[in-house]
């Protein structure tokens, strides 16, 4: 298969909008409209229902991890650039869906879903990834609040990196790290304001 149309299903299964679409069959809802106007698990938790919320964090997860995966075992000789441009291509799509006029998530739970996808191939990944899930429970049991705990997780596994892995990698933590500061901005105005919300 070559290698651009594996990029591009990539996205287009990032694109999937689970959040947006368990809220509309579950309770005939526009997620977007209510809430944090967020479509990921943690505004579909607040407004559908928690057992919704871990749903919809699944099937993020799931559409990170499975593509590489699968690619993994069809293609294991791909250089492992192959294998990252896969995982930014489905955390583009979440965080930019082509189902939603190029609008969506955080892109947090895609993004724990390709990193563990990659730890399949690449073992090394598994410490940054630990410190990283290791970081947001801490932060998450003592604040509460599911953003701040994705920032800060989302910073120690890109410190993690620069310590056990290649150039690429550390090149592609970086883009993800940037990634969900960007989508966070407004979560950032609101701790700095204190009106950030908890779960």
């Amino acid at each position: 298969m070559p290698q651009t149309l594996i990029l591009v299903i990539s996205y287009i299964l990032g694109s999937i909008p689970f959040g947006f679409i368990t809220a509309h069959v579950v309770k005939g809802i526009d997620i977007r409209k209510f809430g944090s106007g967020n479509i990921g698990a943690t505004n579909v938790a607040r407004v559908v229902g928690k057992k919704w919320g871990f749903i919809v964090f699944l099937l993020d997860f799931l559409k990170g991890m499975l593509p590489i995966v699968v690619v993994f075992n069809l293609y294991p000789d791909y250089p492992s650039r192959i294998y990252i441009a896969m995982a930014l291509a489905a955390v583009a799509g979440h965080n930019w869906s082509i189902f939603l006029f190029f609008k969506g998530g955080k892109g947090v739970a895609v993004s724990i879903g390709v990193l563990f996808g990659l730890c399949f191939k690449y073992s090394l990944l598994i410490v940054p990834v630990c410190a990283a899930i290791t970081t947001w429970i801490i932060v998450f049991l003592i604040y509460k609040k599911v953003s701040l705990a994705s920032i800060v997780a989302a910073s120690s596994f890109f410190i993690a990196t620069l310590f056990f892995l290649a150039n690429d990698f550390k090149i592609a933590s970086f883009i993800m790290f940037v990634l969900i500061i960007v989508r966070h901005k407004k979560n950032i105005k609101n701790l700095l304001n204190k009106k950030e919300l908890s779960v």
